[in-house]
């Protein structure tokens, strides 16, 4: 059987115009995937060299593939469950800086260049006072990309048409402007000079953003029936949602550049992204968490069961429609299709998540998740919503570690687990709830202070300690 590369199968040769720090799975599904579309739809001609950003990764498995590999998108569109495959041909080459610090450096001699593109995981924007500009490379990547920038800015004598766009994909708030804050901090430390800093500032956009789309990854379960299906070995084949969402929050000029909106692509250009970070912790977490402990003491082990069931369903569109979804200041329609799309990820027959593996740290997950969209209604409505407090009922309930006749390991601090196991000794639901709702430790603040909200977590509580989660929520969604 044939091996993917660009002499078995048609593939198109893009200019140049991108360069990408990471190779893996996430901006290969996720931004590769777009920046074909754009070529196929807009003629975009966006060609992406890949750079290796750490001393082991995949550019020569990309390289022996002439930059090919195999996208499959699984999940709900338009209403019907589909998986559908396509060959993405975006990136040209791939360069790993560690064997090949020349080739690198001259990507930066490219004048055809205009974007950075980087997923580097959440620690990859991060400062290293020992990098130097002699290095070669740098170990981190933010100082692999200050001397790239610097050689860029040296081999066209700091024009103002030869800046980049940058655009950071790490899951860190600000994430551009906390990798130009060390990009300058390198420029200082290096004394690269007063024209080169001016340059940065100038002439290089560096963009905040935010990206949504789940990416298990390379399917080596399934790898002989694809392999089967495609009639050629790939060994890049990438699994991703159907579902994206990048916010890319910048200058009006960045929209302009990147030809989105005619393809169709969920891509939100905006000057302001807090409130779709905060759509998004608020509706797509903040309903994951809620539905965690009810769900699971419910007698549901994955997230599609949950939403399939008439009652855990209810339950959990009943709370981000009429509870999570007028806390927040984006448009009605917005909000509406923001969580009808969440519902249908959580529907997606090809992903199975499993609601334990996603009961990690369930309280702090409520405390950042689910508790801004509690007060927020209460400031709102003057009244406790009484969903988000069930839900929170049902946590206090999950830390027993108890589904009827069987027992379960929860997952999070010792401190927080300790503090739960003492609590329950008591046995006591008024006197647990008390306890909890008084733990600045948790939530930041004194939870009995707002009134009616202890009542109500209790009541809740009593109910699912004497009558089960089953009763409990088939009576509460009438």
């Amino acid at each position: 059987m044939k091996n993917l590369n660009r002499s078995a199968v048609k593939a198109n040769t893009y200019t140049e115009r991108i360069i990408q720090f990471g190779e893996g799975n996430f901006l290969r599904a996720f931004a590769n995937w777009m920046i074909h579309e754009m070529n196929k739809q807009a003629n975009f001609d966006g060609g992406v060299v890949a750079v290796q950003p750490i001393n082991q990764g995949l550019i020569k498995m990309l390289n022996d593939q002439d930059g090919l590999y195999t996208l499959y998108l699984n999940g709900i569109k338009n209403g019907k469950a589909i998986s559908e495959h396509e060959i993405i041909d975006c990136i040209q080459r791939g360069i790993n800086p560690y064997e090949n610090h020349t080739d690198y450096l001259a990507v930066a001699e490219n004048p055809d260049l205009r974007f950075m593109i980087s997923n580097t995981t959440e620690a990859g924007i991060s400062y290293n006072a020992d990098d130097r500009l002699e290095d070669a490379p740098q170990s981190s990547f933010p100082g692999k990309l200050t001397a790239l920038l610097y050689k860029r800015f040296q081999t066209f004598g700091g024009a103002s048409d030869k800046g980049l766009i940058l655009i950071p994909c790490e899951l860190i708030d600000h994430n551009g402007e906390n990798l130009k804050r060390i990009i300058l901090q390198y420029a200082d430390d290096w004394k690269l000079g007063d024209e080169f800093v001016e340059w940065i500032n100038d002439d290089n956009i560096f963009c905040n953003t935010l990206v949504d789309r789940i990416v298990p990854g390379y399917p080596r379960d399934k790898m002989d029936a694809i392999t089967s299906e495609l009639g050629y070995k790939d060994n890049l084949v990438v699994e991703g949602e159907q579902f994206h969402l990048w916010v890319i929050e910048g200058p009006a000029s960045v929209k302009e550049e990147i030809p989105a909106e005619i393809c169709g692509l969920n891509i939100v250009f905006t000057d302001n992204q807090e409130p779709y970070r905060t759509r998004k912790v608020r509706i797509l977490n903040g309903a994951h968490t809620s539905l965690v402990p009810v769900g699971y003491l419910y007698g549901i082990d994955k997230v599609r069961e949950s939403l399939e069931d008439e009652v855990v369903g209810k339950f959990l569109k009943d709370a981000i429609f009429n509870e999570i979804c007028p806390t927040l200041d984006l448009s009605k329609e917005e909000l509406e299709q923001f969580s009808n799309d969440v519902l249908d990820r959580f529907r997606n027959p090809y992903l199975e998540h499993a609601l334990m593996s996603i009961s990690l740290n369930s309280t702090s997950k409520y405390k950042t998740r689910v508790l801004p969209s509690v007060l927020e209604y209460i400031k709102r409505k003057n009244e406790n919503p009484k969903h988000l407090l069930f839900s929170l009922a049902a946590l206090i309930a999950f830390y027993k570690g108890e589904r009827g006749d069987e027992k379960y390991v929860v997952k999070d601090d010792q401190s927080v687990l300790d503090f739960f196991a003492e609590q329950w000794v008591k046995g006591d639901a008024a006197s647990v709830v008390k306890a909890t709702l008084k733990n600045t430790a948790f939530w930041g603040t004194d939870l009995t202070q707002f009134e009616g909200l202890e009542e109500t977590v209790t009541n809740s509580l009593e109910s699912i300690i004497t009558n089960g989660m089953k009763a409990t929520l088939q009576a509460f969604i009438k």
